[in-house]
């Protein structure tokens, strides 16, 4: 049991340190849109999620309502039942329990589901709470960090570091953009959607926005590049 802690601990440590540096992007980000340190803190501790926090600022920003509010996170956030569904085939049965299980699916990230995935070893819920402890840590105190230096920093210096987040953003996709025309299209479905948003239909939350510019190009995408199950099965073997 300690062993699977710390290893899990050891294998979250990369997680946590790129999660500080971002993170603190998220801070600066949420005090320039008017929410206290303590606000921001609670937000990354109940939340973890980069891209579903960053809408959010924006859509409390913009005045958005609850309704619009829980649109986006589910558009934004639906990978994560996925990932968990995908996890769950790695699990050491006889160690998790439902309870187990809700504690470990709060800590279920892109990069914590990566390194879950590449474990050899069925998972354990001491490997896994080790690993989501850490990577919390670091994305809660980078926040923290962020949020403070937001509030003593000059303005020019908090709209330079405002910007961390949306690089995290960009070298996320710019890898699968390189070798999937898929993802290209998608990507720039969504950046032409957004523009026509912000410039043409202005009537148009910023929250509400975002949900049928991820609909549309997604959608869009499914449709024009099936995927062929037989070469991915081929392909497995």
């Amino acid at each position: 049991m300690k062993k699977d802690l710390l290893k899990g601990a050891e294998h979250g440590i990369p997680i946590a340190l790129g999660y500080l540096s971002v993170s603190f992007g998220f801070g600066i980000m949420a005090v320039r849109a008017g929410i206290t340190p303590a606000q921001a803190t609670a937000i990354s501790l109940t939340n973890l999620t980069s891209a579903g926090q960053a809408a959010g600022i924006d859509v409390i920003a913009s005045a958005g309502t609850l309704i619009e509010m829980a649109l986006v996170q589910l558009t934004i956030n639906l990978r994560y039942a996925l990932m968990s569904l995908s996890l769950s085939q790695k699990l050491d049965k006889s160690k998790f329990t439902l309870l187990k299980r809700l504690i470990a699916s709060y800590g279920i990230t892109d990069e914590i589901f990566a390194v879950c995935s590449a474990q050899t070893q069925p998972l354990t819920p001491s490997y896994m709470y080790g690993m989501i402890a850490i990577a919390v840590l670091g994305w809660v105190g980078g926040t923290v960090l962020g949020a403070v230096a937001g509030t003593v920093l000059p303005e020019s210096v908090t709209n330079a570091m405002g910007i961390v987040l949306y690089g995290m953003f960009i070298a996320i996709f710019i890898p699968p953009v390189r070798k999937h025309k898929s993802v290209l299209f998608t990507v720039a479905a969504a950046a032409g959607l957004s523009i026509l948003f912000r410039y043409v239909f202005t009537g148009v939350s910023f929250g509400f926005a975002i949900i049928i510019c991820a609909v549309i190009a997604s959608a869009a995408a499914a449709l024009l590049f099936p995927v062929d199950e037989a070469a991915e099965k081929e392909a497995a073997e």
